[in-house]
């Protein structure tokens, strides 16, 4: 599908907390929105550190530092991504288990993909969302004392000669038949929220609540060869 000027300028126009916030399951998320940062996991990491609150949100209209695994790093043209980043407090869940985090905001991720943007989509373990076999989005998760932050950046709109790799694409490129971040991020909040309250439920565990068997019919490397560079 051609995706329409209009549609392609909209995309890239600041999110709004406040309308994201209204289509949100209640009670769910607190979602604030901050035009630079460097990263915003980090920054969660500085609020859980002051106390912010269980189901804190920060999405950021541009990301100049984003992080990666490994240290690499995460850039992209302004207003051309989903970068967003989620606090959660789960005392029910075991460290052992808070691993799985990464997996659950993939699931949601790919969801959204699937259901608001109509881009098929799958996970790549540990940490990447593939579109045929590009990749579109990461994920990166990590402790902040007794809080979780989990994020992820999906790209949007970003034109062949805006991606960071060869080897990427984006929710444009692939044909979406949407570009709205704010109905992404709607979409991933929304199923994420379910998918963490299965997950609390179950005391984190992944068989119990269905998350691993979710993940595995989600995900397309595993049982398949995998390079590591």
């Amino acid at each position: 599908m051609i995706v329409s000027q209009g549609e392609h300028h909209h995309s890239r126009a600041p999110v709004r907390a406040a309308a994201i916030q209204t289509l949100l399951e209640p009670h769910t998320w607190r979602v604030a929105t901050v035009l630079q940062t460097g990263s915003t996991n980090s920054d969660l990491a500085a609020a859980a550190a002051e106390g912010a609150p269980d189901g804190s949100v920060l999405i950021a209209q541009e990301q100049i530092n984003g992080k990666g695994r490994l240290g690499r790093t995460w850039t992209a043209p302004a207003g051309s991504g989903l970068t967003m980043s989620i606090l959660l407090r789960v005392p029910q869940v075991r460290l052992p288990r808070r691993g799985w985090i990464g997996a659950i905001l993939g699931l949601a991720v790919v969801h959204a993909c699937r259901e608001v943007a109509g881009v098929e989509a799958q996970l790549k373990w540990p940490n990447d969302m593939l579109v045929g076999e590009a990749k579109c989005a990461g994920i990166l998760a990590e402790l902040a004392g007794d809080a979780l932050i989990v994020g992820v950046g999906l790209n949007v709109s970003l034109r062949t000669e805006e991606l960071p790799r060869a080897d990427a694409t984006s929710l444009e490129l692939a044909g979406a038949v949407t570009l709205d971040r704010e109905m992404l991020a709607v979409g991933i909040l929304n199923r994420f929220g379910e998918l963490v309250q299965r997950w609390r439920s179950a005391e984190g565990d992944p068989q119990r609540s269905g998350i691993r068997s979710a993940y595995l019919a989600a995900c397309g490397t595993v049982g398949a060869p995998v390079r590591v560079d």
